[in-house]
């Protein structure tokens, strides 16, 4: 279904991320991927030791879950989309590769002022917590898609996904806060570069809610076991698993398509109840 195509995969930090679930069944399915994860670039100046060998033990993490999953002749690029320089240096990377890309999977999201599963109040986030969050987990959609569609990196007939939460439009039974704003910013940004770029070159921008899940790091940032199980009982399906996500995405990305601006479940049918 999506031999020939190529597809850029962001969000993974190791072998249960969500994002790890999406680009196994692209390759399944006869495409290939390009997985792009947080490392030092060039553009990181006065990093500490301490920051310096965060970033590369991450990186490492990264690429090694990567060749595992998914074989080591996957590529795996530096991209810290908080940095408008290493987009651009991405996109000129492809470009000398002479690389174009049928799409992309969004699932990037950052938050600070969430620390060992304690969020903090609203109330209490600073403007700079606010719009670094904002800037990772919302506007990166605007940024990377900008960049590849200018530099022609983006071919027609391509398809973006994203990957959200209920609380981006409902207060959930756990706390979520100033992340659950970015989620919101996400599915309207994704509704606004549906119909910029269908005009455009006919590409296709969908954003996905997911069911409550522990195996990634971003679920255990701030989910336990009891409001994972809840979600489970309060679904007239039982939670969504990864595999099911994957599929999902992998419908919105096969070519000639024409599912566009959707906000979609895949949740079990936890967000019909009350």
């Amino acid at each position: 279904m999506l031999k020939g195509k190529t597809y850029l995969i962001t969000g993974i930090a190791d072998e249960h991320s969500l994002a790890m679930y999406v680009a196994k069944k692209i390759k399944e399915h006869g495409g290939q991927v390009i997985c792009t994860g947080l490392g030092v670039s060039k553009f990181h100046e006065n990093l500490s030791e301490k920051a310096k060998a965060f970033l590369d033990q991450n990186f490492k993490d990264f690429q090694e879950s990567v060749h595992k999953e998914l074989g080591k002749d996957t590529a795996t690029e530096i991209l810290d989309v908080s940095q408008e320089e290493s987009v651009a240096d991405f996109c000129e990377n492809l470009k000398t590769k002479q690389i174009k890309v049928d799409g992309f999977l969004h699932a990037i999201a950052m938050d600070k002022t969430i620390r060992n599963k304690v969020v903090k109040p609203l109330l209490d986030v600073t403007f700079k917590e606010f719009c670094d969050t904002m800037e990772v987990s919302a506007f990166s959609l605007i940024s990377l898609t900008s960049h590849l569609f200018k530099n022609n990196l983006l071919n027609a007939d391509a398809s973006i996904c994203s990957l959200s939460y209920i609380a981006a439009s409902k207060v959930t039974f756990h706390p979520y806060r100033n992340i659950s704003i970015a989620k919101a910013a996400l599915e309207r940004i994704t509704v606004e570069l549906a119909d910029e770029m269908g005009r455009k070159n006919g590409t296709r921008v969908n954003c996905i809610r997911f069911s409550p899940y522990m195996g990634s790091k971003a679920g255990n940032a701030t989910l336990n076991e009891k409001d994972v199980e809840f979600a489970h009982q309060k679904s007239p399906l039982g939670n969504a698993l990864p595999e099911d996500l994957a599929y999902e995405v992998l419908n919105l990305l096969r070519p000639n398509g024409r599912t566009t601006g959707e906000i979609r479940h895949v949740d079990g049918g936890y967000n019909i109840m009350g």
